[in-house]
């Protein structure tokens, strides 16, 4: 199965493009204020329009209420939803029956006690995204840049597909698919010049170092 790759905090037409061109499977947009990356209703249906068909759009929200996720799936459209927060199993079965649409739940690694709560999540999820535990008083919960111990996922008996994050960037993508087997990479801070500011060659260079690593695999 080939690797996916995700660009994700994308919110501009211009690296949305970019990213699309360069041959991203899955493309993120986020909705969360307290993010640099945080998109208005407005531009999210315009970026969404000009990825329709051209690869997954991912929808990332924090704790969103029900009113906050019906808005986003009107204006977007999104293929899955990305959900970043502390959301509960029940939650996420609350989610998938009122929009219908695929979740992907993020889960923050920093240890193996961190996995405990694995079981319930892959019960009702369609994706697990393994992502940095931020640090405490962090505001957000990702796209800070942090990397995890990859070795924590080395084992893993997971059924469900499953996505890495955190700190990911071209120098460092092939290491973290060799240890961790993911079938999927999702990188955000990896590919900015400044946070929220993307960068067009970062995002190639990125896709392309997944896409070498893809080959290794296959051989």
């Amino acid at each position: 199965m080939s690797l996916l790759v995700k660009i994700c905090g994308l919110s501009t037409r211009e690296t949305l493009d970019v990213a699309l061109q360069a041959g991203a499977d899955m493309v993120g947009f986020v909705f969360f204020p307290p993010s640099p990356r945080h998109l208005s209703l407005e531009t999210a249906r315009d970026l969404g329009r000009q990825a329709k068909g051209r690869a997954v759009k991912v929808a990332l929200t924090v704790d969103a209420d029900d009113a906050t996720l019906g808005n986003i799936v009107e204006v977007l459209q999104p293929d899955i939803l990305q959900l970043h927060g502390k959301e509960t199993v029940a939650r996420l079965r609350d989610i998938k029956r009122t929009f219908r649409l695929p979740v992907m739940k993020a889960l923050p690694v920093e240890t193996a006690a961190d996995l405990v709560p694995l079981p319930g999540y892959a019960a009702v999820a369609d994706r697990i995204l393994f992502d940095a535990r931020a640090p405490k008083h962090a505001t957000r919960p990702g796209g800070l840049g942090a990397v995890f111990d990859w070795h924590v996922l080395e084992n893993l008996d997971l059924k469900l597909p499953f996505m890495v994050s955190g700190g990911l960037h071209a120098g460092n993508v092939a290491e973290a698919v060799r240890v961790t087997r993911a079938g999927g990479v999702d990188v955000s801070s990896g590919v900015e010049r400044t946070p929220g500011v993307k960068d067009p060659e970062m995002i190639r260079a990125f896709i392309r170092a997944a896409r070498a690593t893809e080959e290794l695999m296959i051989r």
